[in-house]
């Protein structure tokens, strides 16, 4: 899948930041101001904050700087008004920036929303540091085999694939017995169902130990995040269903590991601060410095393992019957799940629905097997029109309730 192509010393990595506002976005162009000289900006691109998006063009200088949101253009354009750095927005320009002769680019676009820009890198054969995990659950034969195709390199960042990625056998995989992801298990590991039903978006965004966006500090809660990382595992490393382990590791410090048949298991360690994934993707196959905190083992005095929970977290069940029955089954888990989650951030819904109305949808007819971009579009849009109606429905009975 990765494939060690030679670098000339001291060439200057031409490098697309798809979401360079968010937590990942914005670490990768951490990791790049302390590099001076050794990246090039092509494209940078976000969803919605003009301001911050701003700032980085006027720091980077990037050949092109998209917003998403195409009622954010002019906004964008003000602001970069005088620097002669072009502006675009919307849909199509997104795909255009990844398509830019950029040798690597960091997929961080949140959701379904990024798949159509990483195919687009994929194509034409990039190194694509992938951040979004959707897109390999909504779509994950069809990208792998864009990669397969096009030459282009996979290099995972979640921290639990990049720490699987860093000792995985690729040259003896008959050898290797299974892959363990890690968890840290949330906000609400040891919280009663009965609480865990009054929970409130503050409390489920606030994680313990990682600073991530609203969505995925959600995903994090109810554990989907494991879930859908559990279907990227598969894809990634095409290891079957019943060979990849989850284990709740609140410290967050061994990021994942994978066991050989010989009862060998290898780990990858380190504080949890994402520029050390981040890193290891940017300056692939070299490795580069980062300001991330050393792990001092004697200090952490412990690392602790446990099962998670199944009937605290019925989002990890969910994710595998979803991986088992295949075809659309994981674009529809993908696409209730972030209609759940924003109904859950609106307050339209509570906590503990935001699996109910997943599992409510994935017992819906939604369509066959995609077999192409336009299938899969297909597939989550009429997921998400069903999980919508759900949530309206929960929404009007609780309110109903709320009012007698």
């Amino acid at each position: 899948m990765a494939v060690t192509s030679p670098r000339a010393a001291n060439a200057v990595r031409t490098v697309t930041v798809l979401g360079s506002t968010g937590s990942v976005g914005c670490n990768t162009l951490d990791l790049i101001s302390r590099n001076p000289g050794a990246y090039s900006l092509v494209a940078l691109t976000a969803n919605t904050n003009v301001t911050l998006l701003a700032e980085q063009a006027r720091q980077f200088r990037p050949a092109l700087t998209v917003i998403a949101d195409q009622s954010k253009y002019s906004s964008l354009k003000k602001e970069l008004s005088g620097t002669g750095l072009q502006v675009a927005a919307g849909r199509e320009a997104l795909i255009e920036a990844a398509r830019r002769p950029a040798e690597w680019i960091m997929a961080a676009i949140v959701g379904a929303a990024g798949l159509e820009p990483t195919l687009a890198a994929a194509r034409r054969g990039a190194i694509v540091a992938l951040a979004n995990k959707e897109c390999l659950v909504c779509a994950g034969p069809l990208l792998m085999e864009e990669v397969r195709s096009s030459g282009a390199t996979l290099l995972p960042v979640d921290s639990e694939h990049n720490a699987i990625f860093q000792v995985f056998d690729y040259e003896r995989r008959d050898a290797i017995d299974r892959v363990i992801l890690t968890a840290s298990g949330g906000p609400f590991r040891t919280l009663d169902l009965e609480v865990m039903a009054h929970v409130t978006p503050a409390q489920a965004v606030a994680h313990p130990t990682w600073n991530m966006g609203a969505k995925i500090s959600v995903d994090s809660a109810t554990m989907m995040n494991k879930g859908l990382e559990l279907i990227e595992a598969h894809q990634i490393f095409q290891m079957p269903e019943e060979t990849i382990e989850i284990l709740i590791h609140p410290q967050s410090v061994v990021h994942s590991l994978v066991a050989y048949v010989d009862g060998s298991v290898l780990a990858q360690l380190g504080m949890p601060d994402m520029r050390t994934p981040i890193a290891y993707t940017l300056g692939w196959p070299d490795r580069m410095a980062t300001p991330a905190a050393r792990l001092d083992l004697a200090e952490m005095g412990q690392l602790t393992f446990e099962r998670p929970d199944p009937h605290r977290f019925p989002a990890l069940r969910l994710a595998r019957e979803a991986l088992k029955q295949g075809g659309a089954a994981p674009t529809v888990l993908n696409a209730a799940n972030e209609v759940a989650v924003e109904g859950f951030l609106q307050g339209s819904i509570g906590f503990l629905e935001i699996a109910q109305i997943i599992e409510e949808v994935l017992t819906v007819e939604v369509g066959n097997d995609p077999q192409s971009l336009e299938d899969v579009l297909g597939v989550d849009s009429e997921a998400r029109r069903i999980a919508k109606e759900k949530v309206r429905n929960r929404n009007s009975r609780f309110h109903h309730d709320t009012d007698v």
